[in-house]
């Protein structure tokens, strides 16, 4: 895996931080990097609830803008996934889901406030936290090759094939970045399968957010709908597995667990506000525009304008618009995304005891009902546990 080659020492002031936000081919393919996880979850949560498609591409568009300012990294912004599969899968009332978004910012900036996050990267093993990313990163790769690839039949195995063959022959290249031959491969794909470009020509007009107020009694049945089964995830994956996950890619430019739970707390305050749904870091999407070549916070910013101009202008032929984006591409995309965070777990190897709990905390965040927090709490206890039943530390 290739190390950061841009690296400064910190801290960084925010003037500084605009210095690190570079544009160019790399920063631009990996942009692309973590739409594959993205996108399909805005558009089930705008089908199911019918929220104003306008004010939720507008709002997250504008988050990852900030984002990518402020942290100067490759490091998105993406839907509370655990939330976002609840609204889909149960039909939950866009007005709920919105307060669950307060619910979690104010939960998650007590405990931010209150020192706990620092505790639990304290005491939570490296190898767990692998685990964490392994277990994501199987999950992400099972959606790929089991959902995406396939959903196009015979035509979208071959493009699913051209694309992971481009990205394999062009891997680590910087001049040719294979992230963007695989999207304009998936641009072409589109075009040749039925994408109308006077369709999203007629339906071009400026759309803006809306100011929501949401009620005490969607806030608190979004707390207990929405955000009690989110916050074990985002404890794992959102936040220490983040925060493990910048100093594994950046390690002269770490960022501690504090700052990034301080920033997940305000969007999640904020964004609400506006209509927009509540959102996190991840480990998977710094992985992913880490993939698909990005090195800076450009990639991020990049990746937020895509979505500023869909709410913008875009949201009414939001149908025509995601076309551009095949399932089969979105795939390939989602795979090198898994893969990613796949290898991360090679550090443990030299520890097979180690090894051991960063595969059993995988295995069960993917096949146990709240997998993640399962994982999480087994394999730290596992590990506390094995020198009383005589094995020795590694």
């Amino acid at each position: 895996m290739m190390r950061d080659s841009f690296q400064v020492d910190e801290p960084v002031r925010l003037c500084d931080r605009l210095r690190l936000v570079r544009f160019d081919r790399n920063e631009l393919a990996g942009s692309f990097g973590d739409i594959g996880t993205d996108l399909p979850l805005i558009v089930g949560i705008l089908l199911a609830t019918g929220m104003d498609a306008a004010s939720v591409f507008i709002v997250f568009g504008l988050l990852q803008i900030v984002t990518g300012v402020v942290y100067g990294l490759p490091m998105p912004v993406q839907p509370l996934k655990a939330m976002a599969i609840l609204v889909i899968t149960q039909e939950i009332a866009g007005e709920v889901l919105l307060g669950a978004g307060l619910a979690i910012g104010l939960t998650m900036l007590v405990l931010t406030l209150s020192g706990g996050l620092e505790l639990l990267v304290k005491w939570i093993p490296l190898c767990v936290v692998r685990g964490v990313q392994f277990g994501l990163g199987l999950s992400l790769a099972l959606l790929a090759l089991k959902t995406y690839v396939p959903s196009r039949g015979v035509s979208g195995y071959l493009v699913a094939l051209a694309g992971l063959s481009i990205m394999l022959f062009l891997w680590g290249n910087r001049r040719v970045p294979p992230g963007l031959l695989v999207i304009g491969l998936g641009l072409i794909y589109a075009l040749a399968t039925g994408l109308d470009a006077s369709h999203i020509a007629d339906g071009f007009g400026l759309a803006l957010p809306t100011f929501h107020r949401p009620e005490w009694s969607h806030i608190w049945s979004g707390f207990v709908v929405l955000a009690l089964p989110q916050i074990p995830l985002s404890l794992s994956n959102s936040l220490i597995a983040t925060e493990r996950t910048i100093r594994d890619f950046f390690p002269a430019r770490a960022i501690g667990v504090r700052k990034i739970g301080l920033t997940y707390s305000i969007m999640n305050l904020v964004a609400p506000l506006f209509g927009g749904i509540p959102v996190c870091h991840g480990c998977g999407g710094i992985a992913g525009h880490y993939a698909f070549g990005a090195r800076t916070g450009g990639s991020v910013v990049v990746y937020g304008t895509f979505y500023l101009l869909i709410g913008l202008f875009l949201s009414k032929p939001l149908g025509e618009v995601l076309k551009i984006f095949p399932h089969p591409i979105l795939g390939v995309v989602l795979l090198f995304e898994a893969l990613s965070l796949l290898a991360l777990v090679r550090d443990q190897a030299q520890a097979p005891r180690n090894l051991m709990i960063a595969l059993l905390v995988g295995v069960v965040a993917l096949t146990v009902p709240h997998g993640f927090v399962v994982g999480l709490i087994l394999g730290t206890v596992v590990f506390y546990a094995f020198p009383r039943f005589g094995w020795a530390a590694e």
